[in-house]
C-alpha cells in the first residue's frame, strides 16, 4: 500500500477481507444467507457458484455496493458499514459486464477515473502508464470504448480496477470475453497481484481456478457449502463442484 494511502488496523491474523454473518433479504427471499469466511493478504481464493446462488449478491455486499440485511464487513481493517469510503479506497472491483463509459477512450476514462480517485497528477500518470502497459490497451489507448470489443472492454474494466493500486481485488469473471493471447496475459496478472495484494476471484473455467487459486469457497442457495484447498476440492468436492458451477472446458495453458 502506497504511504498516503488511507490504512487501517488489519486484524491480528492479517485477514484483509472479512464478512461475518451476511445476510441480504428481499421479502421473504434470502440471496445471501449467514455468510462468513476470511481472506489473508497474498492469497488468490475462487469464489465459486451456479447461477443464483448469491456469489453477484455476495459480491456486491464486500464491495459496498449493497447494504446488507445482516452481518458486518471489514476490508483491510476498515468497516464497509461505518467507514465506508475508507474500506473502498482498499478495493478494486471488476463486475461482470461492468458498465463503461462508451463517449470516452480508454486514456480518458482512466484519466477522470483517476481524479475521481484523488489520485495527486503525477501518480495519475505512473498508475495510467502501468494499467495501460499491463491490460494491453495502447493498441486502442484512443479509440471510443463504444467501438471496442467485448475483450477489450473487459481489459479496460480490469484497468480502472487496477488504477489506484487496491491492496483488495474482487473480480467477477476477469477473463470473460478474451481471446487465447488475451487469456494469458491476464491470468499472468492475476498471478502476479497475488503475490503481494489479497484476491478474490469468480470464474467459470476450472482451469482457471486450478492455476490461480490456493483456496475456494463455493456458495449454494445463499450459503458457503464448501471452504478449503483447491487439493481438498480435488480430494473430495469433484463431483458437486461440476454439477453446481458449470465449469466451462479448459482452454488455454498458461
Amino acid at each position: 500500500m502506497n504511504n498516503d494511502k488511507a490504512s487501517a488496523s488489519v486484524s491480528n491474523d492479517g485477514m484483509m477481507i472479512e464478512a461475518d454473518g451476511l445476510c441480504k433479504f428481499y421479502g421473504p427471499f434470502a440471496a445471501v444467507s449467514d455468510v462468513s469466511f476470511a481472506v489473508p493478504r497474498r492469497e488468490v481464493c475462487a469464489f465459486l457458484g451456479p447461477n443464483g446462488a448469491g456469489k453477484s449478491t455476495s459480491m456486491k455486499l464486500l464491495t459496498g455496493f449493497l447494504a446488507p440485511t445482516k452481518g458486518s464487513i471489514r476490508i483491510a481493517g476498515f468497516d464497509m458499514q461505518t467507514d465506508r469510503i475508507e474500506a473502498s479506497k482498499n478495493i478494486g472491483y471488476l463486475p461482470e459486464n461492468g458498465p463503461l463509459y462508451d463517449e470516452m477512450t480508454p486514456k480518458s476514462a482512466l484519466s477522470y477515473l483517476g481524479r475521481a480517485r484523488g489520485l495527486k497528477a503525477s501518480e495519475k500518470r505512473i498508475r495510467t502508464e502501468f494499467v495501460a502497459e499491463k491490460c494491453d490497451l495502447k493498441e486502442v489507448w484512443n479509440k471510443p470504448i463504444s467501438k471496442l470489443s467485448r475483450g477489450f472492454r473487459q481489459r479496460v474494466g480490469m484497468a480502472q480496477a487496477l488504477l489506484h493500486d487496491p491492496d483488495v481485488l474482487i473480480l467477477d469473471e476477469p477473463t470473460s470475453g478474451l481471446d487465447p493471447n488475451q487469456l494469458v496475459g491476464i491470468r499472468e496478472l492475476i498471478r502476479e497481484l497475488g503475490e503481494t495484494k489479497t484476491v478474490l476471484l469468480s470464474t467459470h473455467i476450472l482451469q482457471e481456478v486450478e492455476l490461480l487459486c490456493s483456496r475456494v469457497i463455493l456458495i449454494d442457495k445463499g450459503r458457503i457449502v464448501f471452504d478449503d484447498s483447491i487439493d481438498q476440492m480435488r480430494n473430495e468436492m469433484a463431483n458437486k463442484f461440476h454439477a453446481l458451477t458449470n465449469f466451462s472446458s479448459p482452454s488455454v495453458e498458461v
